[in-house]
C-alpha cells in the first residue's frame, strides 16, 4: 500500500527542514531502515530513513527546497500501484516553505527589461550569467551554494537550470566538469553595449545581488535570539583577567605532552566548571515556576560554522581532566563543523562559553540561549602594562564578560561566580588540587 514519506522531526528544536541530497530517485527500491535522504535541519545535516518497503513511485520536495515538519516530501508504494489519490492530497499539503516562498516572489516579481540598464556579460559558451536570468537577482539553492564555495566556481558565471533560472546541484556540477576540461583557446566574449566600470562615460546603477535561501541553522538562530534578548532580563559584568601564569602552565604542559594540545580555552572550560560548583545558583536555569540547579557542569562551546554557531556540550567538565576536555572538544568541534554532531551532543548545556579572542576581539557581550542563566563572552589574550608592587610590568591580560539572566542569578551572585573564576584561572595549580 503506498504511503507517503513525511519531513522528519531529527532534532529536539527542529521546525523544518531542508532537502539537502536524495539518496534514492524515483523508480528505486527502498527498504525499511534504509538511508533514504540527507536532511538539513537547524543544527547538523543528518539522513532519514525509509519507513516502509517499496519503491520510490514520486519526490514532492526537490533538493535545496524546504518543508515544514510533518509536511509530505516522497511517497513510496509498489511499482505499479495507483498513487493519483495521494498525489492529489499531497497538492494541499506541499505549499512552499517561507524560503521557497521569497524564491518564487523574486522569480515572478524580477523586472523584465530595463532599457536603461546595461545588458548583462555573457559566459564564453553564450549563456546570460545566473544574477541576470532573475533581473539582477540570483537564485541559488543552499547545496548548490556550498558546492560552489567547496570547489571555487564563481555563481555569476553560470546560469541556473532550476525552476525561474535558479542554480542547482546539477549546474555545479558541470562547471566543475568545465573547469577540469583544458582552457579553450577561444577569447572572452565582452559585452559592448555599455561603458564598463571604471571607464569614461561609465553609467552605474543600483548594485546587482542575489538571494540566497537562508539556512535552517540560520533561521533557528534568528528565532531563537528573537525569544532570548527580549523576554530574558539580561545584565552583564564585566572582568580582567591576569592570564600570565595560565599561559605558561599551558605552555610547559604542551611541552611536557606534545600530543595533548591544550588550549587556553580547554583551560578556561575547566576552570568555568569549576567555578560553576562552588557556585551552584549560577549552573542553574528559569523553569517558568521553578528554578532547576544542575548537579554537574555540562559546557556549550560556541563553534562557528559556515551556516553558523553551534555550541556542542561537554559533558560533566567539573569531573574530567584538562587532557580529557582538550581531546573532548577537538572532537566535537571537528564534527560540527561537518555537521555530524548528534541533537544530544549540542542541547542541553547548563552554561555556556563564546570565545572570540582568536579573531582579535578584545571585549563584547554574548546573547543567553536560553534556558541557561548565564554565559561568558572571552575576549583576546593580550600584553598590556599592570602595576605589581610598585612597578609597571607587561603581563598577558584577558577580559571577560559575564551575561545573566536576572531571573535566574542577582548582581552579587554573578560578581561571586566571576571573581571565583578570576581567581582560579589567575592560579591555575587550583585545578591540580582538587
Amino acid at each position: 500500500m503506498a504511503t507517503e514519506v513525511v519531513m522528519p522531526k531529527l532534532s529536539p528544536t527542529m521546525e523544518e527542514g531542508q532537502l539537502a541530497r536524495w539518496l534514492k530517485k524515483e523508480g528505486d527500491k527502498v527498504s525499511m531502515g534504509e538511508p533514504l535522504a540527507e536532511i538539513d535541519t537547524d543544527k547538523a545535516t543528518m539522513e532519514m530513513q525509509a519507513l516502509s518497503n517499496g519503491v520510490l513511485r514520486k519526490i514532492l520536495v526537490q533538493e535545496g527546497e524546504s518543508a515544514p515538519l510533518g509536511q509530505p516530501i516522497a511517497i513510496v508504494g509498489e511499482p505499479d500501484e495507483d498513487i493519483s489519490a495521494l498525489l492529489e492530497k499531497s497538492k494541499g499539503k506541499t505549499a512552499p516553505a517561507p524560503a521557497a516562498k521569497a524564491q518564487e516572489a523574486v522569480a515572478t516579481t524580477a523586472p523584465e527589461t530595463k532599457p536603461s540598464r546595461p545588458a548583462p556579460a555573457v559566459s564564453p559558451d553564450g549563456k546570460q550569467p545566473g544574477a541576470a536570468a532573475a533581473g539582477g537577482r540570483m537564485l541559488v539553492s543552499p547545496i548548490a551554494a556550498r558546492m560552489a564555495a567547496d570547489a571555487g566556481v564563481r555563481l555569476d558565471s553560470l546560469r541556473g537550470s532550476g525552476p525561474g533560472g535558479r542554480i542547482v546541484k546539477r549546474d555545479i556540477e558541470a562547471a566543475i566538469t568545465d573547469k577540469q576540461r583544458p582552457a579553450a583557446a577561444a577569447p572572452r566574449l565582452r559585452a559592448l553595449t555599455a561603458p564598463q566600470p571604471g571607464e569614461k562615460g561609465a553609467v552605474y546603477g543600483p548594485s546587482a545581488y542575489r538571494d540566497e535561501p537562508a539556512t535552517e541553522m540560520r533561521r533557528t538562530i534568528a528565532r531563537r535570539l528573537v525569544t532570548s534578548l527580549g523576554p530574558v532580563p539580561h545584565f552583564f559584568l564585566t572582568s580582567e583577567i591576569d592570564m600570565e601564569r595560565a599561559a605558561d602552565m599551558r605552555a610547559s604542559l604542551n611541552e611536557l605532552y606534545p600530543d595533548l594540545k591544550l588550549s587556553i580555552n580547554d583551560i578556561i572550560i575547566k576552570v568555568t566548571a569549576a567555578a560553576l560548583m562552588q557556585h551552584p545558583q549560577v549552573n542553574a536555569s528559569f523553569q517558568d515556576k521553578t528554578i532547576r540547579y544542575y548537579e554537574h557542569a555540562d559546557i556549550g562551546v560556541a563553534v562557528a560554522t559556515e551556516n553558523g554557531l553551534i555550541t556542542p556540550v561537554v559533558r560533566a567538565a567539573d569531573v574530567k581532566s584538562l587532557s580529557d576536555i582538550a581531546a573532548e572538544i577537538r572532537e566535537l568541534a571537528g564534527r560540527a563543523r561537518a555537521r555530524k554532531l548528534q541533537p544530544e551532543e549540542y542541547t542541553g548545556a547548563t552554561f555556556s562559553i563564546s570565545n572570540l579572542g582568536m579573531f582579535g576581539i578584545d571585549e563584547f557581550t554574548a546573547v543567553i540561549n536560553p534556558p541557561e542563566g548565564a554565559i561568558l563572552a572571552i575576549g583576546a589574550m593580550t600584553p598590556k602594562p599592570l602595576a605589581r608592587d610598585g612597578n609597571v610590568v607587561i603581563r598577558r591580560t584577558m577580559r571577560v564578560t559575564m551575561s545573566c539572566d536576572h531571573r535566574v542569578v542577582d548582581g552579587a551572585t554573578g560578581a561571586q561566580f566571576l571573581q571565583t573564576f578570576k581567581q582560579i584561572l589567575e592560579n591555575p595549580i587550583y585545578l591540580f588540587l582538587g
